[in-house]
């Protein structure tokens, strides 16, 4: 089968190559996939700042896709021939609190990715695709959507009323302003783009902060909350700016911390940590389980996914410098 293969740190080793086509064992299904998503995380293991020890080369990258079911193996109870289905990135957890080792089992690495025309999946961590869904937006599902999602709701315990800030306008963020609008929550965006700022307005965002044009925003949160602060930031910067996102959430408010943008050590102040009583908590993305409520939910509200473009798979590491420039919502790859 074709597969992008990554033989070495850096987008000019990932290379468009020949590879056998994977058969399925016990339990597992082979899919030939139909469309692929990137995340940052792409990105990160490409550029070999992402758990590099844990990458093997040649490696097919790539977590998050979607595609048919068109051979099973032994045992296979949950889909048949001809089921359309998602990858999910923590292929073994599928409910409650994650095990010690979930990150052993990822695919994009350390397992084989979606890059490929074929990809083996395992029945317990496959996810039926939307049906109302076209396989360039479900694609767009197992991380960032998902991401958003377990912030908002199984961490995040959003209710009608309540105020949520959304770092950026990549696709978690993008996904989040969506999910958390139906939810009833008001929703503040930050970007350092005015055009998208007024994008995510359309979207369903209350307000927009250009944290260019105002690099103190934590202080515009404040204005815009009457002084008490958000209940909830989902932060994709990471880096020093932990600081400004404790600054804008209100006294025992929420941060999920989802992503190192801006680099993955920080320098936090601990006093007002403590005494504004801050929870942070780490998300990395979400259960099997919550993939299945969420696919509900979206269907429900017809939340339809933003897809900034979608590259033919010759293209792929065209897709990759898109992303690498900065996305409005996905960046896409059609596979099949």
């Amino acid at each position: 089968m074709k597969a992008w293969l990554l033989k070495d740190f850096g987008l000019e080793n990932l290379q468009l190559g020949e590879t056998p086509t994977p058969q399925p064992k016990a339990g597992e299904l082979l899919v030939k996939v139909g469309a692929v998503s990137l995340n940052f995380r792409d990105k990160a293991i490409v550029d070999g700042i992402y758990e590099p020890h844990m990458v093997p080369k040649p490696l097919i990258p790539v977590s998050d896709a979607v595609g048919t079911v068109v051979a099973i193996g032994d045992g296979v109870t949950r889909f048949k021939v001809g089921d359309r289905v998602n990858s999910h990135l923590y292929s073994r957890w599928l409910d409650g609190e994650p095990g010690p080792n979930e990150p052993d089992y990822c695919f994009g690495s350390p397992l084989p990715g979606g890059l490929a025309e074929y990809m083996i999946i395992h029945q317990d961590s496959a996810v039926g695709a939307p049906a109302n869904m076209s396989d360039e937006e479900a694609a767009t599902l197992p991380i960032a959507a998902l991401t958003a999602w377990y912030a908002l709701v199984d961490f995040g315990a959003i209710q009608p009323g309540q105020t949520v800030l959304v770092q950026g306008t990549g696709g978690v963020s993008i996904f989040a302003v969506q999910i958390a609008t139906a939810l009833g929550a008001k929703v503040i965006a930050t970007s350092s783009s005015d055009d998208n700022l007024h994008a995510v307005k359309r979207l369903g965002a209350i307000a927009g902060i250009n944290y260019r044009s105002t690099p103190n925003w934590a202080d515009e949160v404040l204005k815009l909350t009457e002084g008490k602060g958000v209940d909830l930031l989902l932060d994709v910067a990471g880096g020093n700016g932990i600081n400004q996102s404790v600054a804008a959430t209100k006294a025992s408010g929420r941060i999920a911390q989802i992503g190192f943008l801006t680099g993955q050590t920080v320098e936090l102040n601990l006093m007002p940590l403590i005494f504004r009583q801050t929870t942070i908590r780490g998300i990395a993305v979400a259960p099997r389980s919550s993939f299945d409520r969420m696919n509900v939910f979206l269907a429900e509200h017809d939340i339809r996914p933003v897809i900034d473009h979608v590259y033919p798979f010759e293209k792929a590491r065209d897709a990759y410098e898109h992303l690498a420039k900065g996305a409005f919502g996905k960046v896409v790859i059609k596979v099949g």
